[in-house]
């Protein structure tokens, strides 16, 4: 087995170097202020309703959710591998509800119900462990 250079080894230590650099530099990057944070109204509420959104591209419901002083408001959200429209009517869910409306097939999306994606690419719902006054905004 040949040995590398010591030209080969100086390069592949310089390589390792700046990859380290560059992601730490990623990741610096990716930093948020604590202004920026106060910025994103996470806030609780409740599933009125939940029906198949047929007209998305990836299966998922269309939501109606009480957000108490802040008015019912519809979502989009990717969890049919997880919930059935049961399942998710009168859960308590977690959402971003300042974000701009956005247009998702034929739906006007008003807020991002907040999930984490699991192994098998299925969603798991952020919830409050204790029932909460709808509208109320996570801290």
């Amino acid at each position: 087995m040949k040995r590398p250079s010591s030209d080969g080894l100086f390069f592949a230590l310089l390589l390792g170097t700046i990859l380290k650099y560059s992601f730490l530099a990623y990741l610096q990057a990716m930093e948020i202020t604590w202004q920026d944070f106060e910025k994103v109204e996470m806030r609780i509420g409740t599933i009125l309703s939940a029906i198949p959104f047929e007209k998305a591209r990836n299966p998922a419901y269309i939501l109606q959710i009480d957000f108490g002083p802040l008015g019912i408001k519809k979502s989009s959200a990717q969890v049919t591998d997880l919930y059935t429209p049961k399942d998710l009517v009168g859960r308590q869910i977690i959402a971003v509800c300042n974000f701009p409306p956005k247009q998702i097939a034929d739906l006007m999306s008003e807020c991002l119900v907040l999930g984490v994606v699991g192994e098998e690419k299925g969603v798991v719902l952020l919830a409050p462990e204790q029932k909460v006054e709808n509208g109320k905004r996570i801290a």
